[in-house]
């Protein structure tokens, strides 16, 4: 039985071939088993409501207000955020706003000032 290369995303060794392309059973992986691994994954790039590029410690505004779960507040539209943090995940945005505290939130509502 030949060796077969790990798998490039989790390191596993239990890849098996399947036709042209080999897979792997812990990620769920597929590659081809000529492919160069040396390819730079993309940069994400999140943006605000119109498009907007952000960037770390950047200054947003609220375009919508915005209930906070498990709670009676509510922040107002046009708070502005001051030194944003970008994270990923469903809420990308990561920040401190005043009167409520830290909270994370999504940059479909918030426009760069």
């Amino acid at each position: 039985m030949s060796q077969l290369p790990p798998c490039p995303a989790c390191g596993s060794t239990y890849a098996y071939e399947d036709r042209d392309l080999l897979v792997c059973p812990v990620c769920a992986h597929e590659w081809h088993p000529g492919a160069t691994t040396e390819e730079a994954p993309a940069a994400v790039v999140i943006t605000d409501a119109y498009g907007t590029p952000l960037q770390d410690g950047d200054t947003v505004t609220v375009i919508k207000d915005l209930k906070i779960k498990g709670s009676s507040q509510v922040v107002k539209v046009g708070t502005k955020v001051r030194n944003i943090r970008l994270v990923g995940g469903d809420h990308d945005i990561d920040c401190k706003i005043p009167g409520i505290g830290a909270m994370a939130l999504k940059s479909e509502f918030v426009k760069k000032a």
